[in-house]
């Protein structure tokens, strides 16, 4: 059996997304048993100059939403970044899992070979064969940034652990 840009990416992304949405239903609840505000750990960050929590959800859905549109050949759904609180970052990934899964397979699986050229940062873009770009940059990315969401989730006290971030653990 041979294994298919797109399932590989669902396949990953199906965890990532389950694993961000776990993060952050503890992490809000946690936050609650606090009497902590959304906007005091949505704009919590582990440097100042690292991105806070909220973007670093937005993140997730942006590498995932626009790699893999990107792949398809079409235009990424628009999200704006305006989340103020737990509940729209969560909606956000949903969203985000949603986008992904109406592409169309047969798109994102043609010629895995074939050259993609991307933006990569400001004034500055990349070419890489097709499974390169969704293994070593959409999927890296879009992990770097979850893992960052659960490191300042677990920092702020949230009771998560290795299998939240495998998308294994208990609500």
């Amino acid at each position: 059996m041979s294994l298919t840009l797109s399932s590989v990416a669902r396949t990953q992304l199906d965890q990532l997304y389950r694993a961000l949405d776990m993060i952050l239903a503890k992490g809000e609840a946690h936050a609650r048993s606090k009497d902590v505000e959304d906007d005091i750990w949505l704009n919590w960050r582990l440097a100042p100059d690292m991105f806070p929590l909220a973007r670093q959800v937005q993140l997730v859905s942006d590498f995932t939403v626009r790699g893999m549109s990107r792949l398809a050949g079409v235009d990424p759904v628009s999200m704006a970044d305006d989340e103020t609180s737990f509940a729209a970052l969560r909606a956000r990934i949903a969203k985000a899992r949603e986008a992904v899964w109406a592409l169309d397979a047969a798109a994102i699986d043609a010629d895995p070979g074939a050259d993609i050229t991307f933006p990569a940062g400001r004034d500055r873009e990349m070419t890489l064969p097709r499974q390169a770009y969704l293994q070593n940059f959409v999927l890296t990315n879009a992990l770097f940034h979850a893992s960052t969401v659960y490191n300042i989730v677990r920092q702020l006290g949230a009771p998560v652990g290795k299998a939240d971030m495998m998308g294994m653990g208990n609500r």
